[in-house]
């Protein structure tokens, strides 16, 4: 009957009169036969099911099998024995080279048949031994799935013992291996199946074995963590973890990250690898083993392996974002990785590029998943702009991709922040902080964080932007009995002259501290600002003068030499003066006092007073600010009805003062007066004018205040009435008067500071006051000189000076812009924009001391503004300055700094910049600063090749992941539909599969 069958199955019939003739063989099969023939069909059907060329032949062999085993049970026994099975297994089946992969099929059909027989249990001990020998050979992973569904079906043969312990590892050996060879679909799939069946013989054997678990995850371990140079251990590996019972997780993280036997280098190996399994699509809970492993690193502060793994993984993990099917896994990763890395913005700002390419995708897929998933990122990235604030160049493309997601609360955000940190003791993170390649392109060095110190960061900025007292402060001769000065002097050189991204300026904080400041608490900068100030300008007072050398000037009047020699370095570079004018409404008397500042506090006008919209022009006209005249009246007691207003709410009870045209406020009589402050005195055309024309579209809207509205009002007469009236000597009783300032000497760098900062009594804390406000990139402020001195040195403004004081218009150029980001000055950040005003006016100018509008133009326009913020310094422009309150609403411009322009070199208002201005040569530094900067610069160096050094160890034993940007080119190029297992709003074709599992 075997040559029958052999016959019908070689000869040429078509298939359906073969399948005819084989019924027949298979119903005479089911007969009584001798033992001989049963032999012959056996041997017939094994070779037919073994290495049958085709499919048919193979099913023909095995329906005939079955056949045998049922209806001739003995004679299948005696043929299907160990001594058989054992060739089979170690010496395959078919000629040499072309060994038939289907052993393991056939002996799991045998098996069937043989499990009451008298050999089965010698069956069963030859295939433990054996099935532990085929994976110690690491065979293919459909090998391994032949092995597992053999096992599955048959448990007898799971090796037991130590045996299993060693088959379960070698087992996960043999998944570290899998890879699969195609990119199609449907072979991926297949090869997930076959993954899934060798992982799901683990969770059998685990669960049956708990004492297998430990051992096997130590195998794991070791598998992932390996340093050595061999091929990266499968992702597979992913499958392995998901069945490991998560009540062991506790225990299992505290032993590894407390195992000293284990090195960073094979930590941050076996981390990273683990990573990388978020891309494994039938994965549960990895994103939970990832995760206990960050945080179990994060509690024996492993903060090295932490933060050279986020920046190396981040990217791929975001990536993984544009995969619903990995999706909900790869977030939650992503959540904990940028929540805990709070030292530094590096890891976050790693992802701005690629954001709003993100949004547009899961916008465009517009499921469940893509909308829970984008409310969740806009969350994050709500907490990532509250923790790193300052950088409004590179948030504005992401603001403007999420402005229509939800926004949480700042309670929400605290709480997220607090949770997830690494660690709550800053100064554990110190040294981490920042991690800087190199310096930046701008040439700028910026200034380390030192727990809360942007305040005075913003603050040294600012001053060394200001190049005129930079230049001073480091033409300091040694001996000069300033040591905070001297402090400065060497901050400012490192700035100048360092090699290194960031400096730290820890000596000079702990110099400059104020007494009453908490340290690591956040503070206000324009506090510090002007303690620092006036600190250095009492130093220079009671030490050494530094212009001692003017003395000798024979060009220098003995007055003059008075007059500077009794100045500091602060009073020259920041020092105005200030005429407070009061008078009596009774008698008209009026007492004046002449008093220094360095800054101006410019507080906000109540808002019920009315904002003088004269267009949005960058220079200050007229009606902004002007000459203030105030006429008398002609009856003082009719005095009720006189509109001046004040500089602070008007008290309850009173009438409220109305605004009255600047041109009718001041003590002198009304006479025609020049105005210094109007658009044509500037040389400004509106019509023709870039500058012009770049401010209009950089000012803010209409109806919101501007630096010109707040000195106004700063300027502008105060009532003194009801409990604030005025004492008046010459009526010798409390009256009703009035109260003017006037500017008698204009600052070479004038510092207003906006008052943001208001108690609150409701809830007894310092509230902010968030209106935005415009801020012009020139600016002219009215400053009363003697006619005299107007007409014969200077000459500003206009020829019809009438005898005794004028205003004459002086010119500032805005250099600096300290913003302060949050709700309150407790908290929040700080960060400044600066750029390096110098004289570009020419040396003749015409007579009305009007600039020409190339120098404005080449002034205004052409100078570079940098953003400085912390370590971080970039490019910047004025635009970004004028609109980063359009658009973070809690990045609010506080502290200002603008530079006068220069006119007339023998104007005394100007003799400070003259001065300045012979220092703009390279500054000579002493010996002792030159070497420090020097020893320095080559200590910075050894750290750098021995930070490389380090560093090329970790990365090379970081796991690689090539070519994770695809994940973005193939979602921008491709615009077919998006499936189950392709990427978000573009599926890439079946390369998109291979590339999201592989």
């Amino acid at each position: 009957m075997d040559k029958i069958l052999e016959a019908v199955v070689m000869s040429s019939y078509p298939n359906n009169v073969k399948q005819g003739l084989v019924r027949r063989v298979i119903e005479a099969s089911k007969q009584p036969m001798d033992s001989e023939q049963c032999w012959s069909m056996l041997e017939l059907c094994t070779k037919l099911y073994l290495v049958g060329d085709t499919k048919y032949k193979r099913e023909i062999g095995k329906e005939v099998l079955e056949v045998y085993g049922h209806y001739h049970p003995e004679e299948f026994e005696e043929f299907f024995n160990v001594r058989f099975l054992l060739s089979l297994l170690q010496e395959g089946y078919g000629p040499l080279g072309k060994r038939s992969h289907y052993v393991l099929d056939y002996i799991q059909l045998g098996l069937q048949f043989v499990l009451e027989s008298p050999s089965a249990n010698s069956i069963f001990s030859l295939l433990r031994i054996e099935v532990l020998r085929k994976v110690c050979e690491r065979p293919s992973p459909k090998q391994c799935a032949k092995i597992s569904k053999l096992l599955t079906q048959h448990p007898q043969c799971i090796p037991t013992g130590k045996h299993q312990v060693l088959f379960c590892q070698q087992l996960i050996r043999c998944i570290g291996q899998f890879q699969c060879v195609s990119e199609g679909e449907e072979d991926i799939m297949e090869f997930l199946e076959q993954v899934n069946k060798v992982s799901g013989l683990l969770q059998r054997i685990w669960r049956s074995q708990n004492s297998a678990i430990l051992p096997s995850l130590k195998e794991l371990f070791t598998i992932i963590s390996s340093t050595e140079e061999q091929e990266v251990p499968s992702n597979a590996l992913a499958s392995v973890v998901q069945f490991v019972p998560l009540e062991l997780m506790d225990g299992v993280i505290r032993n590894l990250t407390n195992d000293d036997s284990i090195s960073d280098v094979q930590m941050m190996m076996a981390i990273g690898r683990m990573i990388d399994w978020v891309s494994w699509p039938l994965g549960k809970n990895i994103d939970k083993w990832i995760i206990a492993l960050l945080k179990g690193l994060a509690a024996v502060k492993k903060f090295s392996i932490l933060i050279e793994v986020t920046l190396s993984k981040i990217e791929k993990v975001f990536s993984k974002l544009l995969y619903p099917i990995v999706r909900e896994g790869a977030l939650s990763v992503l959540q904990y990785m940028l929540l805990s890395f709070q030292h530094s913005h590096e890891a976050f700002h790693l992802l701005l590029p690629h954001i709003p390419r993100l949004v547009a995708s899961l916008k465009k897929e517009d499921s469940n998943s893509a909308t829970s998933s984008l409310e969740q990122l806009a969350e994050l990235i709500h907490c990532m702009f509250f923790r790193f604030s300052g950088f409004p160049d590179l948030y504005e493309p992401v603001l403007e991709a999420i402005k229509a997601l939800p926004i949480p609360n700042e309670d929400r955000i605290k709480h997220l922040l607090g949770q997830n940190a690494w660690t709550s003791q800053k100064n554990e993170l110190a040294c981490f902080y920042p991690r800087l390649a190199s310096k930046s392109e701008t040439g700028k060095i910026g200034l380390i964080n030192l727990g809360n110190t942007c305040y005075m960061n913003s603050i040294i900025q600012s001053l060394f932007m200001a190049s005129d007292f930079r230049h001073s402060v480091l033409n300091l001769t040694e001996g000069n009995s300033q040591p905070l000065m001297t402090k400065l002097q060497w901050l400012f050189a490192f700035l100048e002259h360092s090699q290194r991204p960031a400096i730290s300026p820890e000596s000079f904080l702990s110099a400059s501290w104020p007494p009453w400041f908490t340290p690591g608490a956040q503070q206000d900068c324009s506090e510090y600002l002007k303690y620092l100030l006036d600190r250095l300008h009492e130093e220079e007072k009671t030490g050494k003068r530094i212009y001692q050398k003017l003395k000798e000037s024979s060009l220098m009047s003995q007055a003059m030499e008075h007059h500077y020699l009794n100045k500091t370095l602060i009073e020259k570079m920041f020092g105005g003066k200030m005429m407070t004018k009061i008078r009596c409404l009774k008698c008209l008397n009026v007492s004046s006092r002449e008093e220094a500042f360095t800054d101006l506090s410019l507080a906000f006008p109540p808002p019920d007073r009315p904002i003088r919209g004269l267009g949005s022009t960058s220079a200050l006209p007229v009606e902004e600010i002007g000459p203030q005249i105030i006429k008398p009246p002609e009856n003082p007691s009719q005095i009720t009805g006189s509109p001046w207003v004040r500089r602070k709410p008007p008290v309850s009870g009173d009438s409220a003062a109305q605004p009255v045209p600047v041109e009718t406020l001041s003590f002198q009589e009304p006479r025609e007066l020049a105005h210094p402050l109007s658009s044509d005195a500037v040389g400004l055309d509106t019509t023709k004018d870039p500058l012009l024309a770049f401010g209009e579209q950089a000012c803010a809207p209409k109806d919101s205040r501007s630096v010109p509205d707040l000195i106004n009002y700063f300027l502008s007469p105060e009532r003194l009435t009801a409990e604030n009236k005025y004492h008046c000597e010459k009526c010798a009783s409390l009256q009703d008067a009035e109260k003017v300032a006037e500017l008698t000497e204009g600052p070479h760098y004038l510092i207003l500071t906006l008052l943001r900062f208001s108690f609150d009594p409701r809830t007894m804390k310092r509230k902010k006051i968030l209106d935005n406000v415009s801020i012009p990139v020139v600016l002219k402020l009215p400053v009363l000189v003697a006619s005299e001195e107007t007409e014969d040195v200077c000459r500003h403004g206009k020829d019809k000076a009438a005898p005794g004081n004028t205003f004459v218009s002086v010119v500032y150029d805005l250099c600096s812009v300290v913003v302060h980001s949050g709700v309150s000055s407790e908290s929040g950040h700080y960060y400044c924009y600066s750029r390096e005003c110098t004289d570009t006016v020419p040396s003749a100018q015409p007579r009305d001391g009007t600039s020409k509008r190339g120098s404005d133009k080449q002034l205004d326009l052409e100078i570079q503004w940098y953003l400085f913020n912390d370590t971080r310094v970039s490019f910047s422009s004025f635009e970004s300055v004028s609109n980063v309150t359009s658009f973070f609403p809690k990045d609010t411009a506080y502290v200002l700094f603008y530079r006068q322009r220069p006119g007339r070199p023998s104007c005394p208002l100007h003799e400070a910049a003259a001065e300045a201005g012979h220092l703009h040569s390279e500054p000579s530094l002493n010996k002792d600063l030159m070497e420090a900067i020097s020893k320095d610069n080559i200590l910075y160096l050894q750290e750098q090749e021995k930070e490389a050094r380090n560093r090329a160890a970790y990365i090379s034993a970081l796991p690689k992941s090539p070519l994770w940007w695809r994940d973005f080119d193939r979602d921008k190029d491709d615009d077919s539909s998006s499936g189950g297992c392709s990427p978000a709003a573009g599926g890439g074709g079946s390369g998109s599969f291979h590339g999201l599992v592989f």
